[in-house]
């Protein structure tokens, strides 16, 4: 079964990239045996990273207020609302999910998000804030997790 593993997020915005951060940590180790990617991408543009895979795993950062700064937070894509857009290319995952079920196109089945509660996913520049940092190693520890249940 082919599995993706999908870190999104700008690294040059402070927790915004801790997606991509925590993806590229598994690069290596898990070379053919799953596809790791990194993206700045976002809405539509995500589609194509999708289509031809059985499962996938999507990393990002969320800022909710809701959660501790740090906290992983594991979601489907039935917990996404949809997104209202004023375009296309700020369509939602419920979206794109819709579109490739319309167009008949090869999903994965199964879909995993792990979203990092983040403090500041907007300065330039900026390192990862402390809690985020602290707890980078934790999300892929719990990436690592799924991918060992799926092999």
């Amino acid at each position: 079964m082919k599995t993706l593993v999908l870190g999104l997020g700008n690294e040059l915005l402070s927790d915004d990239g801790v997606g991509i951060l925590a993806v590229r940590q598994l690069k290596q180790e898990y070379k053919g045996r799953a596809d790791i990617v990194e993206s700045s991408l976002s809405g539509l543009a995500l589609l194509d990273f999708f289509i031809d895979y059985d499962r996938a795993i999507i990393v990002d950062a969320i800022q909710t207020g809701k959660h501790q700064p740090g906290e992983i937070i594991q979601l489907s894509p039935r917990d996404l609302d949809k997104v209202i857009a004023p375009s296309p290319h700020y369509s939602g995952l419920p979206e794109i999910l819709a579109l490739a079920k319309e167009l008949n196109l090869s999903f994965p089945a199964e879909i995993i998000i792990y979203a990092m509660e983040v403090i500041d996913p907007h300065t330039i520049g900026g390192p990862l804030s402390q809690p985020v940092g602290a707890r980078l190693g934790a999300l892929v520890k719990t990436i690592k997790s799924q991918l060992g249940k799926w092999e």
